[in-house]
């Protein structure tokens, strides 16, 4: 048994997808862009706030799902530019405290409506 997690606190689905699944014990985040959910586009150029706007919109979706980012056991890391993986990682670890999640960063050529990053989680909920 699944069920789909909607908030208005992060971006709507653009294509056939949930923003997240729960499944059992688990919830499964789709990736997120850095989407602002206010106006739909990509809250800006600068690396930095892209990282923390897609960032929020996970947090924004498993809240709505009942977990949270101290709940994340694993996290997949789209990067456009690896010189900037220092500076991502800076920023990562103002959200990931204490037992960090297992963590695959990927290096891209590409990825949608121009996006320097995107960000998928697997959680623990709480029931």
């Amino acid at each position: 048994m699944k069920e789909a997690v909607f908030t208005e606190r992060a971006p709507r689905p653009i294509g056939p997808y949930s923003q997240a699944i729960i499944a059992g014990d688990l919830i499964f985040v789709s990736g997120q862009i850095p989407i602002d959910p206010s106006t739909g586009r990509i809250v800006s150029d600068d690396f930095k706030e892209q990282v923390r706007r897609a960032l929020e919109n996970v947090k924004a979706i498993l809240e709505a799902g009942g977990s949270s980012l101290d709940d994340v056991v694993k996290v997949t890391v789209y990067l456009k530019d690896p010189s900037r993986f220092q500076d991502f990682n800076q920023i990562y670890s103002e959200y990931f405290k204490g037992s960090f999640p297992a963590r695959t960063t990927v290096f891209v050529n590409d990825l949608p409506a121009g996006a320097q990053i995107e960000v998928d989680v697997i959680a623990a909920r709480h029931t």
